[in-house]
């Protein structure tokens, strides 16, 4: 299908059920209910899910294959954010301008960085692009080139917005929020209630959602491509490649522009959702963000990176809304010392400490799952066939006694 594989296909549909039911699948406990708290399925969070997503199969495509572990992939994500919002300011609120010019002007900063980055490798990389992150970040932060130039192009520690005084030459009376070619509003909607249980179907979320299965497809036809496998040749003994006279350089380099276009696509998805830009998504803390999502659901695979990104989001907007006055809730059927005791245990691990039992998970996995929580989905799925290849034999055994002439 698409010109790909069958195994690459059931992943495609996959994802595409994953995406088109997840108001429902994120949605599992009634609406008044205790567990209603693990309910993940409200719209900016569900935006999320799609966008760091896609942020994470970028960087796949670079660390997965190429090896190359880049600890700046957030500079891109904020480019993007700063391009759609200055589409905004000068043409209007229409995001598929926006999320062009995002892409373009983040594979022009890619190209840039990554000349010059890939001339080193292993960790002498990974601190140049740092460093460039590092500096784009100080660069925004304290709006130096609009100082330089005596106007204002990030808006410094207070953020790139839009204002009634720009331009917007092509707006209209009516728009006043980030919307789909003046057809329907990006923050668009419409809930199902059914019973208990409360579903919402948000315009934003299912664009993201579809630009989150066109940047699958695309990297399931990277993966299998000879590029890919040149890419994964790289990653094997790049070394090797080079004493055969083959120049690698070109084949990193495309990788790296490629997956810092992926970044500025998911920082302008961000900004179709709050038409807001600022420096604090160029820190080091989002780019290594994106390095757990990846090692998280498992780097050098297709679908791995969107499961970490879920992983990771679910626990830092679920777990971080657990407080000491849903915890006793909880226990209010233990007696009050007993109560108390379990609330102080489990206290550190959520709440402001969710990063805490983020951590630890992700101990477990690196420990005992290295291929990420594919690897342990994979472990699974050989329980269950060896128990059916047990149980076909069993059952083959048993048809030889009750019938011995048909040996």
């Amino acid at each position: 299908m698409f010109g790909i594989g069958k195994r690459d296909s059931t992943l495609l549909i996959i994802v595409a059920i994953m995406a088109l039911f997840a108001p429902f699948i994120l949605n599992p406990f009634p609406t008044g209910s205790a567990m209603a708290q693990f309910n993940a399925g409200y719209p900016d969070l569900m935006q999320r899910f799609v966008i760091f997503g896609i942020f994470a199969i970028g960087f796949n495509l670079l660390f997965g294959l190429t090896g190359y572990l880049s600890f700046g992939h957030a500079a891109f994500l904020g480019i993007g954010s700063y391009a759609v919002v200055w589409m905004y300011k000068l043409l209007d609120y229409n995001v598929i301008p926006g999320l062009f010019l995002a892409v373009i002007v983040s594979a022009i900063f890619a190209l840039a960085i990554g000349f010059i980055s890939l001339r080193r490798s292993g960790i002498y990389f990974s601190i140049l692009t740092l460093a460039f992150a590092q500096m784009m970040f100080a660069i925004s932060y304290s709006d130096l080139i609009g100082r330089f130039l005596g106007t204002t192009i990030t808006n410094g520690e207070t953020g790139l917005q839009v204002y009634t005084s720009d331009p917007q030459i092509l707006i209209d009376d009516w728009e006043s929020v980030p919307h789909l070619l003046g057809i329907v509003e990006m923050r668009s909607t419409y809930t199902l209630d059914a019973g208990a249980w409360s579903f919402d179907f948000n315009a934003g979320y299912y664009f993201c959602a579809v630009i989150l299965l066109i940047m699958f497809y695309l990297a399931i036809r990277i993966f299998r491509s000879p590029f890919g496998m040149m890419l994964r040749a790289v990653k094997s003994n790049q070394q090797r490649m080079n004493y055969t006279g083959l120049n690698t350089r070109p084949y990193t380099l495309a990788a790296f522009v490629i997956s810092g276009m992926y970044a500025g696509l998911a920082g302008g998805l961000l900004a179709s959702m709050d038409p807001l830009a600022g420096a604090e998504r160029m820190q080091w803390t989002a780019s290594g963000e994106v390095v757990l999502m990846t090692i998280l659901g498992g780097a050098g695979t297709l679908i791995g990176p969107v499961l970490g990104a879920g992983f990771i989001k679910y626990f830092e907007n679920i777990f971080a809304k657990i407080n000491d006055n849903v915890l006793h809730s909880w226990f209010a059927i233990l007696p009050d010392g007993m109560e108390d005791f379990m609330v102080t245990i489990v206290h550190p691990f959520v709440g402001k400490g969710w990063n805490l039992t983020l951590g630890l998970l992700f101990m477990l996995v690196v420990i005992f799952l290295p291929g990420g929580l594919v690897e342990g989905g994979q472990r699974i799925g050989r329980v269950f066939r060896r128990r059916d290849r047990n149980a076909g034999s069993v059952e083959a055994d048993a048809a030889k006694q009750r019938n011995p002439a048909a040996e």
